[in-house]
C-alpha cells in the first residue's frame, strides 16, 4: 500500500562543534516469521537544544516553495543528511552547502540542532501534524521497566481476561503484546494504545465478536486471531517507520485511490502510524487517526505526553568494532544481503552466511557462529540469541546483535559472557522459515533496528554491506573487493574471517 523502495545564507549561533571522533555450500535463505559496547561519542553536538513537549494541535500551511529555497528544519532523533535529502527533494550536497558546520564524517544529526534545507516543492504533501516522538514507538529505554500485565490487569477492557494460542504456547493478552513488542521492536505502550484505539481493549469490558477473525481489518487466512492481526500491525507499522527511514517510502495510497506524500518535516513514528491507517480506514477514519483527536489523544490518555521523552539516537553514533561471526580458516558464504530483520519488508537490518557444506538444505553443521565483540548472551529463545555488546543484558539499551537460526544443541546460554570470536552456537534452520542451514544477524542501538546499508553501515572487519536491488541482494565491500550475495554459494559469495 506505499511506494517503497530499497535503495538501498544564514549563519547559525551557538553552535560547537567537536569531532570525535573451495567447498560445496548450501542453498540458504531465511525469512524471520513468528518470531553493545561503549556508549556511542558524539563527535558533535548543538546547543540549545529544545526541551520535548507536546506538538502544536494546529498545522502549518505548507507554501509552494521557490526551487532551492532555504527552509528552517530542527533535526530529529535518528536523522541523516541522505534521508533528509530524499525527504525535501534535494541533495546532500546543497544541505552541506547550507551547513558547512556538519563535519563530513557526521553519521546521525543530533536531535534538537538547527538547519536550513533546500527544498523543492513536491504537491500532495499531508498532514504535518507529528503524533509521537520516535522514542516512544521503539521498544527502547522509554520502555524499560514498564510492566504489560500489570498495567493491562488495572484496566476495567476486555483485553486482561483474553488469552490465545500464540507462538507454541497459550498466553494472556499482555503476554501477546510483549511477545510481538519484543520481536519486532515495537514499544508495548505504543501496541496497547493501538489495540484500545481500534477495539477498546483497555476501557470496554465487553469483549468484541470476532476476535478469532480479523478484528484489525487484514483479512488473510494466514493472519486470523488477534496475534496474527496484532503481529501483522507491527509489521505494518515497521514498514512505515523504517521505509521513512530509510528515504525509500515516498508516498502513501490513501482510501479511494488517492495519493499523499509524508510531509518532509514529519518524523518516523507519526510516519508509521500514517501508513498503518492508510490499509484498512476509510479516508475520514483515516483524517481522524492522525489527528491530533486520534491515535495521539488515545495515547496521551494512557501513557501522557507523547512528546515528554529523550531522543534514543544521538549525533554521530558509531557502530563498534564488530568481527565476521564465524572462526577464521574456512570460507563461509554470504548468501543474503539487507532483508528484514523480523517479518517482512523493512527494516533491511539483516544480513545471512552460510557454514561450508557438502550437502544443500537444512542439515547439521558441526561449524560454529561465533560472537562478533564482546558482550553478554542477554536472551535466547527458539532458534535466536541476543549478544548485548554493553554488558547490562537489556536489549532495550546499546548496542546489541540478533542472531536467528541458531540451533538449540551446544547454544551458549543466557547471561552467559564472551570474547570477540568465542563459539556461541551451530547454525540450523531454527527459528523461522529457511531453505537451508545459515545464520542470519542484525543490529539494534537502544531498540531501533539499525539498516544494514546506511551512514551507519553494517561493518565486520571491513567488509561494509551494501544494498543490491532487490531483498537478499547486494554485496560486501572492502577495498576494492566485492562479495555478492549468492543463496547458491558461488566462489564470488564465499568470504573467510581474518585469524587473530
Amino acid at each position: 500500500m506505499k511506494e517503497l523502495t530499497v535503495r538501498h545564507p544564514q549563519r547559525i549561533y551557538h553552535l560547537i562543534f567537536t569531532c570525535l571522533c573451495l567447498a560445496v555450500f548450501l542453498l540458504t535463505g531465511c525469512l524471520p516469521t513468528d518470531l553493545a559496547s561503549g556508549e556511542a561519542p558524539a563527535p558533535f553536538t548543538a546547543q540549545p537544544t529544545p526541551t520535548a513537549g507536546p506538538t502544536p494541535t494546529i498545522e502549518p500551511t505548507r507554501p509552494v516553495y521557490s526551487p532551492g529555497e532555504l527552509v528552517d528544519y530542527i533535526a530529529q532523533t535518528g536523522d541523516t543528511l541522505p534521508v533528509l535529502a530524499e525527504h525535501f527533494n534535494t541533495t546532500v550536497r546543497e544541505i552541506r552547502q547550507a551547513n558547512t558546520f556538519i563535519p563530513l564524517d557526521a553519521t546521525t544529526m543530533p536531535p534538537g540542532m538547527p538547519m536550513k534545507i533546500p527544498i523543492y516543492y513536491q504537491p500532495l504533501w499531508g498532514s504535518a501534524y507529528q503524533i509521537i516522538h520516535d522514542s516512544l514507538y521503539i521498544n527502547g529505554p522509554a520502555q524499560r521497566g514498564f510492566d504489560s500485565t500489570t498495567f493491562v490487569n488495572q484496566q476495567p477492557g476486555w483485553l486482561k481476561n483474553f488469552s490465545e494460542y500464540a507462538s507454541g504456547q497459550d498466553r494472556t493478552g499482555a503476554q501477546i503484546v510483549d511477545l510481538i513488542a519484543l520481536n519486532h521492536s515495537v514499544s508495548p505502550r505504543l501496541l496497547l494504545a493501538l489495540l484500545e484505539y481500534e477495539l477498546g481493549a483497555l476501557t470496554d469490558p465487553a469483549m468484541p465478536a470476532g476476535l478469532d477473525g480479523f478484528p484489525l481489518g487484514e483479512v488473510d487466512l494466514s493472519t486470523n486471531g488477534l496475534y496474527r492481526q496484532l503481529n501483522w500491525a507491527a509489521n505494518a507499522l515497521n514498514n512505515g517507520y523504517y521505509g521513512w527511514r530509510s528515504g525509500g517510502l515516498t508516498a502513501l495510497n490513501l482510501p479511494g485511490d488517492l495519493l499523499e506524500r509524508p510531509d518532509p518535516w514529519q518524523n518516523a513514528a507519526t510516519v508509521a502510524l500514517q501508513h498503518y491507517f492508510t490499509l484498512h480506514h476509510a479516508e475520514e477514519e483515516y483524517r481522524r487517526a492522525i489527528g491530533p483527536e486520534g491515535f495521539a489523544a488515545t495515547y496521551a490518555a494512557l501513557f501522557g505526553d507523547p512528546w515528554a521523552v529523550e531522543a534514543h539516537i544521538p549525533g554521530s553514533l558509531r557502530q563498534p568494532d564488530l568481527r565476521l561471526p564465524f572462526l577464521p580458516g574456512l570460507p563461509w558464504a554470504y548468501t543474503g544481503g539487507p532483508h528484514s530483520a523480523w517479518g517482512t519488508g523493512e527494516p533491511f537490518a539483516a544480513i545471512d552466511f552460510a557454514p561450508p557444506s557438502e550437502e544443500s538444505g537444512c542439515v547439521l553443521t558441526e561449524e560454529y557462529t561465533t560472537a562478533v565483540a564482546d558482550g553478554i548472551v542477554a536472551r535466547t529463545g527458539p532458534g535466536i540469541l541476543v549478544l548485548d555488546l554493553d554488558g547490562d543484558s537489556d536489549e532495550h539499551t546499546g548496542w546489541t546483535i540478533f542472531y536467528l537460526h541458531i540451533a538449540g544443541e551446544d547454544r551458549a546460554p543466557k547471561g552467559r559472557k564472551v570474547q570477540a570470536g568465542d563459539l556461541l552456537g551451530h547454525p540450523s534452520c531454527e527459528g523461522g522459515l529457511a531453505t537451508g542451514t545459515h545464520i542470519h544477524i542484525a543490529r539494534k542501538y537502544n531498540g531501533e533496528w539499525v539498516l544494514a546499508d546506511s551512514t551507519l553501515a553494517f561493518n565486520m572487519e571491513g567488509w561494509v554491506v551494501r544494498n543490491g536491488p532487490v531483498a537478499y541482494q547486494g554485496f560486501l565491500v572492502r577495498n576494492g573487493r566485492q562479495i555478492i550475495a549468492n543463496t547458491s554459494s558461488e566462489q564470488s559469495s564465499q568470504i573467510q574471517a581474518e585469524a587473530r
